[in-house]
């Protein structure tokens, strides 16, 4: 049984404008564009479900009301589809929501960075281990990514993230691992930099959207020092606690599809249709087409 105390909580950090995809996030937030037909959002709380978790911090910003309203009861819609025995419809809708009290909702109110947004979830966490789940990142594979992270914590303890390996080229879009030594899944970090030039980069080992982290990492965030970009980065600081609580790469099973970027999310819109067996066979004739 583990002796590390378990991971309760997730921040989902939405406030991000999502300017890659105007004109369709004018008025929708990024986070609801759909794959298939599920928004990204959903995909991370159902992650995070399926590891255990069952306390929800949504990091917003000013015009991401559709957000809290998506995991809100549709009261009009549900009595209409009850009315029509839609009743397939109907599950769908309640399938895999959090509960009532589960779910928090906190304001962003400027646009500091990463590091910034994971620190307004601090009063809420409080003195525990949580985790930060980024939905533009999606994992498809048998588990889910966070959770064979809370399985390695379970284990290990300390802080974890999950990382791939990216083409040295494009180290500059990522917080990069100075790695120590590798066991399974997880390597140990010896030192982290956030965008460094592919020039510079220690490695190619970066860290993709999932962390499990240490409630001590609210400490230098509350400094509010700037970072790459002029931003608060969580990369900076996790990076002041290594040496003073066990830090690791976690390599996780899963082909990872970046939703922040057009091709990423078309790719990942094919790649979980192909996935799905009642939508498998048409898409495979569109495909086929192009």
């Amino acid at each position: 049984m583990s002796t590390h105390k378990p991971i309760r909580t997730v921040v989902f950090p939405v406030a991000g404008l999502g300017t890659r995809f105007l004109p369709a996030t004018k008025m929708v937030p990024k986070e609801l564009l759909p794959v298939v037909d599920k928004p990204l959002i959903q995909y991370a709380v159902e992650e995070a479900l399926e590891a255990g978790i069952d306390r929800f911090i949504f990091i917003t910003g000013r015009g991401k009301g559709a957000i809290e309203d998506h995991f809100d009861k549709a009261f009009e819609l549900e009595v209409t589809l009850d009315a029509r025995d839609k009743n397939k419809e109907l599950s769908l809708l309640n399938k895999s929501m959090p509960q009532p009290g589960q779910m928090m909702f906190v304001r962003q109110q400027e646009p500091l960075g990463l590091g910034h947004a994971v620190w307004c979830a601090h009063k809420i966490v409080g003195d525990e281990p949580f985790a930060v789940v980024l939905p533009d990142d999606m994992v498809l594979g048998e588990k889910g990514c966070l959770a064979q992270m809370v399985q390695a914590y379970n284990e290990t303890g300390g802080n974890l993230v999950a990382v791939e390996e990216v083409p040295h080229e494009h180290t500059n879009r990522y917080g990069v691992l100075n790695p120590g030594e590798t066991k399974g899944a997880l390597t140990r970090i010896k030192g982290l930099v956030e965008k460094p030039d592919p020039s510079k980069a220690p490695s190619n080992l970066a860290i993709i959207g999932r962390y499990i982290l240490q409630p001590e990492v609210f400490a230098p965030l509350t400094e509010g020092k700037r970072g790459s970009g002029n931003e608060i980065q969580l990369t900076d600081a996790m990076a002041t606690l290594l040496g003073t609580q066990p830090f690791h790469g976690f390599s996780f099973e899963g082909k990872r599809f970046d939703c922040g970027d057009k091709i990423g999310f078309l790719e990942a819109n094919i790649a979980y249709g192909m996935a799905r067996e009642d939508i498998r066979p048409g898409l495979t004739e569109i495909l086929a087409k192009y």
